[in-house]
């Protein structure tokens, strides 16, 4: 079975559909903007978007998963190491990437390939989040159900294990999280908050602190 760098297994992420997302996005940016998206897996969104209308730049440090995507331009590379000499109006950082340990180098990344006046849309887990997160915590997407287990809690760092089934198949991939305070990691990316895209607060906008 093939696993990319950080855990994710290829074959599972095949069988997840999107979950709103590509709408969150495409209701939040204008009508065929260009998307730079960090961290696109297989294509998950990138297809949804690419068929709303958004060119699409998808980034990935798993060839395995780059290979799934098709009709976007694809650039295999870390996220935190990325350096295109280009820029764009808007940029997305989803699956939650930003409470990982390397935020602030994928702030500064986002960051870098913005325009002057561009949008970072980003996924996140809200301090709310953290409060209410346990074992059996999850549901199902698609057909594939998904729970956590192993919930733990040191400080502001939760540690876990997500389990996904489907058939007869399980899969696990461990995470570590962390629970922080926005306006500072944007600070010291050069952004600054703009507004919660979604109600619930998973999703939020940010622009260059530069901007007017």
């Amino acid at each position: 079975m093939s696993v990319t760098p950080d855990g994710c297994p290829v074959d599972l992420y095949l069988q997840l559909p999107a979950a709103g997302e590509p709408e969150v996005i495409h209701g939040a940016i204008p009508a065929g903007a260009a998307v730079l998206e960090l961290g696109c897996g297989s294509g998950r969104v990138t297809h949804p978007l690419l068929a709303l209308g958004h060119p699409v730049v998808a980034v990935d440090e798993s060839a395995e998963m780059l290979a799934h995507v098709a009709g976007a331009e694809t650039v295999c590379a870390r996220i935190d190491e990325l350096r295109l000499d280009r820029r764009f109006p808007v940029v997305v950082l989803g699956s939650h990437l930003v409470n990982g340990p390397d935020r602030q180098a994928l702030l500064t990344a986002a960051r870098r390939h913005l325009t002057a006046d561009g949008q970072l849309l980003v996924e996140w887990h809200p301090p709310a989040w953290f409060d209410q997160v346990a074992d059996g915590s999850g549901g199902r997407l698609g057909e594939v159900r998904i729970a956590l287990e192993g919930v733990r809690r040191d400080g502001d760092r939760l540690c876990a294990t997500v389990v996904y089934a489907l058939g007869g198949q399980t899969w696990k991939q461990s995470f570590t999280c962390e629970n922080f305070p926005l306006g500072p990691a944007l600070d010291q990316a050069g952004l600054r908050f703009e507004r919660w895209v979604t109600a619930d607060r998973d999703w939020f906008s940010a622009r260059p602190s530069n901007a007017g």
